[in-house]
This record gives C-alpha cells, structure tokens and sequence, in this order.
C-alpha cells in the first residue's frame, strides 16, 4: 500500500467513524425534536447510515480487500441520509451538520470504492 493509499484509507476511516457518531447523537436530538424528525424513514435512515459507517471502518481497519462493499453501500446510504437531514435542517444546525458529515462521508467511500 503506497502513502497515499494509506492516507486516503486512513480518511476513510476517519470520517466513517466521524459520520458514526454524529448519526448517533442526531438520533437523540431527532427524538427530543418530535413530529416530523421522528418519521420512521428517518431514523431508520439516520440507524443504517451510523450502523454502515462503523462495519465500513471496522472492515477497513482490519484490513480487509472487501471494504470496497462496504465503502460502496456506505457511500449510497450516507448520500440518501444527507439528503433526509437536509430535508430536515432548516435552521436546524444539528441536522446541517449531520447533513454534511454524511456527505463527507459519502464521498470518502465513494473513493475507497473504486
């Protein structure tokens, strides 16, 4: 693996654990919100996104050539649950923010993906 392999697999890594944990607390937040942050295909968005990003990190910390599944499924989930936070966002800076660690994130794997 040259350098920049390294580096790029290490901000993959990076940012899956980031969009991790900031689905996390936005789950909380989505909850003490209420009505329309709590529609089932938001959480359920916000549980997968969080869920993909760690098994997507933990697979490229072990070392493992098919991280690029994971990457790839990843990629396409943080799309769609950036699109539902920003749906979402408003003046809302919790979910702008979770909006934008998705995206980043998204685009992360979609670079360990090809």
């Amino acid at each position: 693996m040259t350098h920049l392999d390294h580096s790029t697999l290490k901000a993959c890594i990076d940012a899956c654990t980031q969009c991790h944990n900031v689905c996390q607390e936005t789950i909380r937040h989505c909850l003490l919100q209420g009505e329309k942050h709590v529609a089932p295909e938001h959480i359920g968005l916000l549980i997968a996104c969080s869920e993909i990003c760690q098994t997507s990190a933990n697979t490229m910390l072990l070392g493992v050539h098919e991280h690029r599944h994971t990457c790839r499924a990843c990629a396409e989930i943080c799309e769609s649950c950036s699109h539902s936070c920003s749906a979402l966002a408003g003046s809302d800076d919790a979910m702008k923010a979770c909006a934008d660690i998705c995206e980043r994130c998204a685009e992360s794997c979609r670079r360990m993906a090809a």
